[in-house]
């Protein structure tokens, strides 16, 4: 699937600090805004971009961080050349006057938009869906029955709800490895706590309003709780180190206590 057209012009992008460039790919959390933040990210794993350090996808948004005096130590080799012109990715070209007055801002700016402005013929990354096991309830979940309580349901019923859905990674954040999972049923959709808890166990499996989530460590939070994984989220010797990336699809499924320990047991 292609992504559908849109309007890049200069607005939509904008310098975060002297070496990060925020790249706006919609103003809501959709899937569709989701797939145009998925082809800029991969747009941008197919680009050179001289100083690059990292790309950062987020709901509605693609931050690029780069090295300045990098980027412009290249620009600046590059005018050596008897050219009357440099180029930078393989397709942008600038004039030699332009380039010894621009700003290493300006420059990638300049350098990205004729890239995004041709992006409807980019296609995203295959996605992948990972099944994610959870104890519900109990000490494990320990505001299952609250949920349930303010859908007028039954714990089991959260449960079935819960595990029949496929949910969507729009980013990751908050913490190392923890994943914003869209997709999440309005017939649980709860608020978050109104007093968050000092400390919430790795693998938790919370509802925050209308998304679901995992905490990859033992963190405070205010997302209602309603189970844990075994499953670690956040491995910091493994590359990379989280087990889920955005794009990913997530689905749940339930397991016991017995099982829960068993595989705790099979990991140790």
């Amino acid at each position: 699937m292609k992504t559908p057209m849109y309007m890049w012009t200069e607005e939509m992008l904008s310098p975060i600090s002297e070496s990060g460039i925020m790249i706006r790919c919609g103003d809501m959390i959709s899937d569709e805004v989701h797939q145009r933040v998925m082809s800029v990210c991969s747009m941008l794993d197919h680009m050179f971009i001289p100083g690059l350090i990292e790309v950062i996808p987020s709901f509605a948004s693609v931050t690029l961080f780069y090295d300045p005096y990098l980027l412009m130590e290249y620009v600046s080799s590059n005018l050596d050349s008897t050219s009357t012109t440099i180029e930078i990715g393989g397709s942008y070209r600038r004039s030699r006057a332009d380039a010894s007055a621009a700003s290493p801002y300006i420059y990638l700016r300049n350098l990205l938009i004729p890239s995004l402005q041709g992006l409807q013929s980019v296609a995203p990354k295959q996605t992948r869906t990972v099944t994610i096991p959870v104890c519900y309830g109990g000490e494990f979940g320990p505001d299952l029955e609250y949920v349930a309580s303010v859908h007028a349901l039954t714990p089991d019923e959260v449960i079935a709800i819960h595990t029949a859905g496929e949910y969507l990674v729009h980013m990751l954040g908050f913490a190392p490895g923890f994943p914003y999972l869209g997709g999440l049923s309005a017939r649980i959709a709860t608020p978050r706590r109104a007093t968050p808890r000092l400390r919430v166990e790795a693998g938790t499996v919370g509802i925050g309003g209308e998304q679901t989530g995992i905490y990859p460590l033992a963190t405070p939070g205010g997302w209602q709780c309603i189970g844990r994984t075994p499953i670690a989220l956040f491995r910091p010797n493994d590359n990379p180190p989280s087990l889920l990336t955005a794009g990913d699809r997530v689905r749940f499924t339930p397991i016991s206590i017995q099982e829960y320990f068993e595989h705790q047991g099979a990991k140790s």
